[in-house]
């Protein structure tokens, strides 16, 4: 149950850290606009799109993680296959992270797909 709770705790954490790159790119256009930082994100070309991307991007996959390891705690399902599942799919999301900022497409897709699977078959787990 610990392993799970510390997933869901970096999972959390994630989007947090994927901000750091959003912020050098903003820093690095004119300075960090801290008033309409929204408005500078949306002129942020190359690294900083890219950036920008992964780090919405790491919000939305919280959405599909979050309750499948809620649900996962709560009905008991913290077996290793569901512990398994949970670590390769903060092990993908940071890869997709980094695959996204080096620009690496296909790879950030493939590694995108494998920690949705994850999410979802975690929740299968739970099926009785």
């Amino acid at each position: 149950m610990t392993i799970l709770i510390i997933c869901l705790f970096l999972a959390l954490l994630l989007p947090l850290l994927a901000k750091g790159p959003v912020a050098y790119a903003m820093a690095k256009l004119g300075g960090y606009n801290n008033s309409h930082p929204r408005e500078q994100q949306s002129k942020l070309t190359g690294f900083g799109a890219r950036a920008l991307a992964a780090h919405q991007n790491a919000f939305e996959s919280v959405i599909l993680f979050a309750p499948a390891i809620i649900l996962a705690l709560v009905t008991g399902n913290t077996h290793q296959t569901v512990l398994v599942l949970a670590i390769v799919h903060i092990v993908s999301r940071v890869l997709y992270n980094i695959f996204y900022l080096l620009n690496i497409d296909l790879l950030r897709s493939i590694v995108w797909g494998i920690a949705t699977l994850c999410s979802f078959a975690i929740v299968y787990q739970c099926i009785p």
